[in-house]
This record gives structure tokens, C-alpha cells and sequence, in this order.
């Protein structure tokens, strides 16, 4: 059985997944959920919401690649 992703880090930390979806748009999810939060048609504009709600959240914000081999793997800085 896999294992769930929970929403939080073990510090409490909330983690935001901003990804592509095969429709084009940028979903804005909680790690481990189902639902998303909200749709953009740009990653430009769902980062500025994302970033927005972390620091709020006293959280942390992950993007997921969108083209390419590495395509909905976590983007390394």
C-alpha cells in the first residue's frame, strides 16, 4: 500500500504543490489533498497567490516541472 503524503511538515510547516495540469491550467494544492485549491492559467499568477498564502501560513511552496523528462517532478533551486 502506498504511502499518503501528509499536508504538513513534521514541524507543522504547511506545503503548498503548485503543477500543471493536462488541461494547461496551474492547480494550487495542500500536499496530500485531493482537491485543489484554485486554478490559474499561468504559473506566473498561481506562484504570486502560492507565495502569498505561505507566507500567511508561515508555509512552504513547491513547484512541480512542467515540460520535459522531469515533467511533475519537484523543480530544484
Amino acid at each position: 500500500m502506498a504511502e499518503k503524503k501528509t499536508p504538513n511538515l513534521k514541524d507543522g510547516t504547511r506545503v503548498y504543490h503548485v503543477a500543471k495540469r493536462e488541461d494547461g491550467k496551474w492547480a494550487v494544492k495542500f500536499a496530500g489533498g485531493d482537491k485543489v485549491i484554485k486554478l490559474f492559467d499561468t504559473q506566473k499568477e498561481a506562484l504570486e497567490f502560492t507565495k502569498v498564502m505561505a507566507k500567511n501560513q508561515d508555509g512552504k511552496v513547491l513547484v512541480h516541472n512542467s515540460k520535459g523528462a522531469n515533467k511533475g517532478k519537484i523543480k530544484k533551486k
